[in-house]
């Protein structure tokens, strides 16, 4: 071995970017709900002084997440060292190539850390159906059910549950 330090750096770098690799998997999270779930496919509410009763036949939660964002620090940063790492890669135009790939290389790895990182908040709420007196069924999306369980007689009035005691 000619020149141990080249082999070492070359060694390390290697290994540098197969970490960044690792961590810029995708966190696997499972929808709820596929993407074409229907969003209005209720019938239409009545309007007006409107009463009805009926029972609560089922409580579904609703999750939803906004994509991550990202300020694009970690793609310079990644850039900056995939640059780094493809500089000690070959020699003369083989050298400047691995440069430029490493920085294209490590400026997507770099991305993607970030948006991994800076996951948004999942927004819980619900959606209540409830079997009406009168055959009809209905939906009603809430952010909190409050005391309703399913089987729970309703008073449905101006669009809004109450439990019947």
């Amino acid at each position: 071995m000619r020149n141990p330090s080249r082999f070492l750096s070359v060694v390390s770098s290697v290994a540098v970017v197969a970490g960044l690799a690792a961590c810029a998997a995708p966190m696997s999270q499972p929808a709820p709900y596929p993407a074409n779930y229907p969003t209005s496919t209720y019938p239409a509410q009545p309007q007006g002084n409107y009463i009805e009763y009926g029972r609560v036949s089922n409580v579904e939660v609703l999750r939803t997440q906004e994509p991550a964002r990202t300020s694009g620090v970690g793609a310079v940063l990644g850039g900056v060292a995939g640059a780094a790492v493809g500089s000690q890669i070959g020699g003369g135009s083989g050298r400047t190539a691995a440069t430029v790939i490493g920085a294209v290389g490590g400026a997507v790895a770099g991305n993607a850390i970030e948006r991994n990182r800076n996951t948004q908040p999942v927004n819980e709420s619900y959606r209540v159906s409830v079997q009406s007196d009168n055959g009809g069924s209905r939906a009603y999306d809430v952010p909190s059910y409050g005391d309703l369980r399913v089987g729970d007689r309703v008073k449905i009035e101006n669009n809004q549950l109450f439990r019947m005691r």
